[in-house]
């Protein structure tokens, strides 16, 4: 950006009011560019609205960015959005409670585990089974998130390079997120959507073998994460593309709502897993990364040491999981599908406990047949709960009536007021910093229109 590297307002450089009085402005909207320059140069004006992007891999088609620039120099960024309407919030009050998280998980589909981790949590309060929650079941839902938050980086990382012209650095990303992703295949069957975290619990332990899997993607990780620093820490480039450009500061995070690697760039060190502690978290080593810059660069160098944060976190996690336990609260009225175990197709029930339900016990199979059909209830009432999401705090607010679905479900999505910041940080910046400063909020469309 161009503004001075102070962190006193600067974003935003409006003309006043009365000077724009009879200026014309220019809408591009598609047709033949040359009739509106043309209209542009006899009237004597530079000021023309675009239409920009899509310019990241998250938002295309379903983030609009309208800029009006003077000559390269943005003067106003609007972020419009609602292109995507999936209507998530909307379905889960139709659904019970169990299959609430079948929904949620679609929402940030590049980090699922979080948006079904706090919904879980928020269930489980509301059915006062917090401490039922067996802690092989927490150590793995840890386990699980923290791989997530280092493939979510990883994309982060890929798209960054890539949208500055650096095509390695997304082959490299995007190869080292492979790793990841195949642990996650291993573990939940499925690549992304997982809905493999469920109320009290989750669906299956991890599967012989995994224990060491994960270790060697995490070895193979560490080393794609050395190349990237070996090629984007030093390159002279991205030092001059992104420093000094999306300056945010500690106050504007304040005012907007902005959490996660942005609020924690202008040296404000707040994280959900140590203010607010769930799953366990408070009993692991870890730090919380800061920096002070404020700006895109301090945000690609969070987040890289993020990734290692998260590394010593499943290293913890790998050594809890050498102690065998259930997976799932005891309560049968809540286990959810019970017993599962993958088959030879990926998916299913465990066979003896087919056999169980249809030929030894009428009682398993009615008690089966009602849960799974009909739902558990959850008492009336309501509960807010946050976890610390790869772009900041994710907070569920679940209303109960008493019955097997939900009242209302509503998300408190990091993407969603982390887009607010995208005209403070780029208008009075140049065109090419928009794709800079929006890459570095790090936006998934899929949480904004949920």
């Amino acid at each position: 950006m161009t503004a001075p590297t102070s962190h006193t307002p600067h974003a935003t450089r409006h003309v006043p009011l009365d000077d724009t009085q009879g200026v014309p402005s220019f809408e591009a909207s598609g047709g033949d560019w040359s009739d509106i320059a043309e209209e542009a140069a006899r009237l004597g004006e530079e000021r023309i609205v675009v239409n920009m992007g899509p310019q990241h891999p998250s938002t295309h088609g379903v983030l609009r960015l309208m800029l009006e620039i003077d000559g390269e120099t943005v003067t106003e960024a609007r972020a419009g959005i609602g292109y995507l309407h999936t209507g998530i919030e909307k379905n889960m009050e139709f659904r019970t409670w169990t299959q609430g998280v079948t929904f949620c998980t679609r929402m940030d589909y590049v980090a699922p585990l979080f948006q079904e981790a706090a919904y879980c949590l928020a269930v489980e309060k509301m059915l006062g089974i917090t401490d039922d929650v067996p802690e092989r079941a927490s150590v793995i839902r840890v386990l699980m998130m923290e791989l997530n938050r280092i493939s979510s980086h990883l994309v982060f990382l890929a798209t960054g390079g890539n949208e500055l012209g650096a095509t390695t650095i997304m082959i490299l990303g995007f190869t080292a997120r492979e790793e990841v992703l195949k642990i996650f295949e291993l573990i939940s069957g499925l690549r992304m959507n997982h809905a493999y975290i469920r109320p009290g619990g989750v669906a299956q332990d991890v599967p012989p073998g995994a224990i060491d899997s994960v270790r060697e993607a995490l070895t193979k990780v560490r080393g794609y994460l050395h190349q990237l620093e070996d090629l984007m820490l030093a390159n002279p480039i991205l030092h001059a593309r992104m420093k000094d450009v999306g300056v945010l500061n500690l106050a504007a995070c304040m005012a907007l709502g902005v959490t996660g690697p942005i609020l924690r760039s202008t040296g404000l060190p707040y994280d959900v897993r140590k203010t607010d502690p769930y799953s366990g978290y408070e009993t692991y080593d870890f730090d919380v990364p800061v920096n002070d810059g404020a700006d895109a660069w301090s945000r690609l160098l969070l987040r890289i040491e993020e990734c290692y944060q998260s590394m010593r976190i499943v290293e913890q996690c790998l050594e809890r999981l050498a102690t065998p336990g259930p997976v799932m609260v005891a309560d049968k009225k809540v286990a959810w599908p019970a017993q599962l175990a993958i088959g030879t197709d990926g998916m299913g029930n465990s066979l003896d406990h087919i056999k169980e339900i249809m030929g030894t016990s009428m009682e398993a199979l009615i008690h089966h047949f009602k849960l799974v059909t009909e739902g558990f209830r959850v008492p009336a009432g309501q509960v807010f709960q946050t976890v610390e999401h790869p772009r900041g705090e994710l907070g569920v607010h679940l209303v109960s009536d008493g019955g097997t679905k939900p009242y209302r479900a509503h998300f408190r999505d990091p993407s969603f007021n982390n887009l607010q910041a995208v005209s403070m940080m780029c208008e009075g910046g140049q065109v090419a910093d928009v794709v800079v400063a929006v890459a570095s909020i790090d936006p998934v469309l899929g949480g904004v229109d949920r």
